[in-house]
């Protein structure tokens, strides 16, 4: 949670307004608490629901207690080399490297929007070891530094998700020494666990007087590998979406007890940036469990985010900070989505570009373009503003 409340001037705000749905000018991005990044966002302001829907949820917490979340999609800061295809080729130093080297500093460029929100949350797509061996069988192998948590911390992010099919490549040295990093670190991380109770608990805070619950899973893994990842009573591992019924029934028992239900998601199709039938169909199951909320990513492209009935689903975060940033692999952002209760009041997306590894919110007839076109992909995914 932010710590701080600063004054924003409006001419910070931003200033790229999607017409989709009322906007309200200049000052429509409102945060509950710190400052703007000062780039400019595509917002949606939530419209009244069509009559062929159900009824709106009840807004039944007050007008001053509504939270501004961040999401942001894959994350990692690993020892890839330049002559992977696609890499980035800029003689600068390895991620891993540069994390090493100013943790607090790296991620600079993007932390006043991560900062902006009242919570913010990135999935962490990677071993944090620097040992281990590599799992056979798998096209790619990620492992960062210790030190990736204390950027992201550093950075604004109060909660992670690692439920994702790159968190235990490197065996169970690698897990080992992931679960030491993340005691060690004191930053929430879900979707991960010593055994199944540890990696399907949800993240819970209390901000505004509003009770946030935050669940993480990862819909999708080399089938082979499902097994040895998947955590059980007797093993550690990771929480899945893939046999639904344990997720499904978490999120049945907190929903009673919390104002906002959050899901983080490792699913779809990847190169991809449409919604895949089998997301269509998990996220209607979701939301009729109880989530208010479902954003996720993986597909390693941004899609577009909007309505399902009085759901809100962003299928595609696409990458944050990563090893790739050629065409669509560095298209990057920030998701920011504001709610009261069951109510989402409004969100927006912050574009952004991957240069050198490293999100960089753009500005100008880039930033308004790319907005644009974040909202034109909402349609394929059979998305309402």
């Amino acid at each position: 949670m932010r710590r701080t409340t600063r004054t924003v001037p409006v001419a910070l705000l931003g200033s790229v307004c999607v017409v989709l749905a009322a906007c309200s000018g200049s000052s429509a991005r409102h945060l509950a608490s710190g400052p703007t990044s000062g780039t400019h966002a595509s917002e949606t302001t939530a419209p009244p629901l069509s009559t062929t829907t159900s009824a709106p949820r009840p807004r039944d917490l007050k007008a001053n207690s509504s939270v501004t979340f961040a999401f942001a999609g894959d994350t990692q800061f690993p020892d890839q080399m330049d002559d992977e295809p696609g890499a980035i080729s800029t003689g600068l130093p390895l991620l891993s490297d540069r994390v090493r080297a100013d943790p607090t500093g790296v991620l600079a460029a993007i932390a006043p929007v991560l900062s902006s929100a009242d919570l913010a949350m990135v999935n962490l797509e990677t071993a944090i070891t620097d040992r281990g061996t590599p799992v056979p069988g798998k096209n790619f192998h990620f492992r960062s530094p210790a030190a990736s948590f204390e950027a992201l911390r550093a950075a604004g992010v109060d909660v992670v998700s690692m439920a994702n099919n790159h968190a235990l490549d490197y065996g169970p040295v690698g897990m080992d020494d992931t679960f030491a990093a993340i005691a060690a670190s004191k930053l929430p991380v879900i979707g991960i666990g010593h055994d199944a109770a540890e990696a399907y608990r949800p993240y819970r805070t209390v901000i505004n007087g509003q009770r946030i619950a935050i669940f993480s899973a990862v819909d999708w893994l080399e089938p082979r590998l499902i097994p040895a990842w998947s955590a059980t009573e007797a093993q550690a591992g990771l929480a899945f979406s893939i046999d639904r019924a344990r997720l499904l029934g978490a999120i049945r028992a907190v929903r009673p007890e919390v104002d906002t239900l959050v899901v983080f998601l490792h699913w779809g199709t990847e190169t991809t940036y449409c919604a895949s039938p089998e997301q269509h169909g998990l996220a209607q199951a979701l939301l009729g469990a109880g989530a208010d909320i479902i954003v996720g990513s993986h597909a390693h492209r941004v899609f577009g985010a909007g309505r399902v009935g009085n759901g809100f689903v962003a299928y595609g975060l696409g990458n944050f900070v990563y090893w790739r940033e050629d065409g669509e692999s560095g298209r990057s952002g920030v998701l920011l989505v504001t709610a009261t209760g069951r109510h989402v009041d409004r969100y927006s997306w912050v574009p952004a570009r991957i240069a050198h590894g490293i999100p960089v919110p753009e500005t100008g007839t880039t930033a308004s373009a790319d907005g644009t076109e974040w909202a034109r992909r909402r349609t394929c995914s059979g998305l309402a503003p």
